[in-house]
């Protein structure tokens, strides 16, 4: 058998039919939508410590916010660009919006600034959001 040539389960019917359905419901307006939001959220919770200034005691809520911020847009990238093959990962995303809702209280602890918790508690919960929607997205296609 030679290497270069898919196994017989990439040939598979129902692989194939499932990995255009997902490539389908990826590709409707609803999906582009949430693949958009999904890297605009992160792009915005990386960068908040900068806007938002948060403050010196927060370092580590910051850099926090920025890898969290920086895996979401990439996962995002990821399932804009092939979704039927990173399907499987859209889990992760309400996982990550839930600790960036926690972070501040849980890294930080009493220091947490107004700013910082209300950024990280909106953006969080959006992102939670979305990430439910990522993760349903096939079944809103189903029908």
């Amino acid at each position: 058998m030679e290497m270069s040539q898919a196994g017989p389960i990439e040939r598979h019917p129902d692989l194939v039919e499932m990995r255009a359905r997902y490539e389908e419901a990826s590709e409707s307006p609803q999906g582009q939508t949430l693949e958009g939001a999904t890297l605009l959220a992160g792009v915005y919770l990386a960068i908040s410590p900068w806007v938002i200034q948060f403050s010196a005691t927060s370092f580590d809520v910051a850099m926090g916010n920025l890898v969290i911020g920086l895996t979401v847009a990439v996962l995002a990238l990821g399932f804009a660009s092939a979704y039927s093959r990173t399907h499987t990962v859209s889990w992760v995303v309400p996982l990550l919006g839930a600790w960036t809702i926690i972070a501040p209280f849980v890294i930080v602890g009493a220091g947490v600034g107004l700013g910082m918790m209300l950024s990280n508690v909106i953006v969080g919960g959006v992102i939670v959001l979305l990430g439910l929607g990522m993760s349903s997205l096939m079944l809103m296609r189903r029908g």
